[in-house]
């Protein structure tokens, strides 16, 4: 079996809505509660890479463990690998770059995408789900990734391209959930590489990748999570996840 680490970036300065990973719904702040599914998917240890001293208090007083990471890093791959060297930590075959502004996030997809890089040894692989809402191909908060071949729960195919608009739907255009699985040599050789003027123009890091020959296989995902991006998300989420608890 492969051994696994999940790493989550997480920062207070978010353009679109500051202190969001602070931001409480039951109690517990968000960037908490996508550790605590983390560690609840059970697939290796947990750690948040932040600049906040607020965020790693936050993070240790809820019982998950935090690095502090320079607050100069331009990508959260550059902060996750910061935090990998500083971790210093042997025999790590993959490294899962979760999303902190995920609470939703079903474990059970984690699991599934740990699985498929433990049998297929991607250099990246990544999360998709179906879209059954037109309204998802023109938001362009939803990235869209398209594939060789129409996933499955078995197949681990090949991404095409990531885009944040498109006009029309066919088999092969999912929503790209924003988890990674890297090789540690991958995205060490990723933060080595410059920026591509399509990555900064459609604010995608995974293009730099693709347009420098690193393949992307994508696993599809059973669940669709709500990405907190604005205040009026955040409140959707609460409302969603208050009344489930």
């Amino acid at each position: 079996m492969i051994k696994t680490i999940i790493l989550i970036p997480s920062r207070l300065s978010a353009t679109r809505l500051p202190g969001k990973p602070l931001l409480k719904i039951n109690g517990i702040s968000i960037i908490s509660h996508v550790v605590k599914k983390a560690k609840k998917a059970d697939i290796g240890e947990v750690y948040v890479a932040t600049e906040d001293k607020e965020i790693l208090e936050d993070v240790n007083s809820n019982g998950g463990k935090a690095i502090i990471t320079s607050n100069k890093h331009k990508t959260g791959s550059d902060r996750i690998f910061e935090c990998f060297k500083k971790l210093d930590l042997q025999g790590i075959d993959y490294i899962i770059n979760l999303q902190g502004d995920e609470p939703n996030i079903d474990i059970n997809d984690l699991k599934h995408l740990n699985k498929l890089i433990s049998l297929n040894k991607p250099e990246i692989g990544t999360l998709a789900s179906k879209i059954n809402d037109k309204y998802k191909l023109i938001n362009e908060n939803i990235v869209k990734v398209i594939t060789e071949d129409k996933l499955n729960e078995k197949n681990f195919p090949l991404a095409k391209n990531f885009k944040r608009k498109v006009n029309k739907l066919n088999s092969n255009i999912y929503h790209h959930l924003g988890i990674y699985a890297y090789k540690p040599n991958i995205l060490e050789k990723i933060t080595k590489l410059k920026q591509t003027n399509n990555e900064i123009k459609n604010r995608l890091e995974q293009l730099r990748a693709m347009e420098n020959g690193i393949k992307i296989n994508v696993a599809l995902s059973k669940f669709s999570p709500i990405g907190v991006d604005t205040m009026e998300d955040y409140i959707a989420l609460k409302k969603i996840m208050e009344y489930k608890s």
